[in-house]
C-alpha cells in the first residue's frame, strides 16, 4: 500500500500526519511531497524517509499512489497561495488513488458544512479513513 502525503506552505499538518501515519501504519510505504522546501523539510522532521519537493514530484508520485492525502487545495490549480500548479492539481485529480482531502477553510477556499475542528480531530479522521482502506 503506497500512501502519498502532499502538503505546502509551512508543512505543519504534513509533519503531524507523517508522524501519525508512520506510527499507526508501519506496514505502508509513505512518500511525502512538499510544494516547497519548507513543507518537505518539516515532513522529513516528522519521520519521512521518502521525500521530494515540487511539481514533478507530485506528478510522478501521484501515478503510483494507492491513497493521496493532503489539504483540499491539492486538487485546485493555483491554491495554497499559488503553490499548487495546474499540472499538480491535474495529476492528483486524475490519479486512480483514493483521495483523502483535508478541509482547510483558507486561501480563498471555503467549504460549506465544514465546522472548525482541532488539528487532532482532523488527523484522527484522516487515520480512520486510511484504516478503512488499509485494514
Amino acid at each position: 500500500m503506497n500512501i502519498l502525503l502532499i502538503d505546502g506552505q509551512g508543512g505543519k499538518i504534513g509533519k503531524e500526519l507523517t508522524e501519525s501515519i508512520l506510527k499507526r501504519f508501519p506496514q505502508v510505504e509513505l512518500t511525502t511531497v512538499g510544494t516547497n522546501t519548507i513543507a518537505t523539510t518539516n515532513m522529513i522532521k516528522g519521520g519521512s524517509k521518502n521525500a521530494a519537493t515540487g511539481e514533478n514530484a507530485v506528478v510522478v508520485c501521484s501515478r503510483n499512489a494507492d491513497i493521496i492525502v493532503g489539504p483540499v487545495g491539492i486538487v485546485m490549480a493555483d491554491s495554497l497561495l499559488g503553490e499548487v500548479t495546474p499540472s499538480m492539481a491535474l495529476a492528483v485529480s486524475q490519479s486512480r488513488a483514493t483521495k483523502i482531502l483535508i478541509p482547510m477553510n483558507r486561501c480563498s477556499i471555503l467549504i460549506a458544512g465544514v465546522r472548525t475542528q482541532s488539528m487532532g480531530d482532523i488527523i484522527d479522521d484522516v487515520l480512520s479513513k486510511i484504516s478503512e482502506i488499509v485494514d
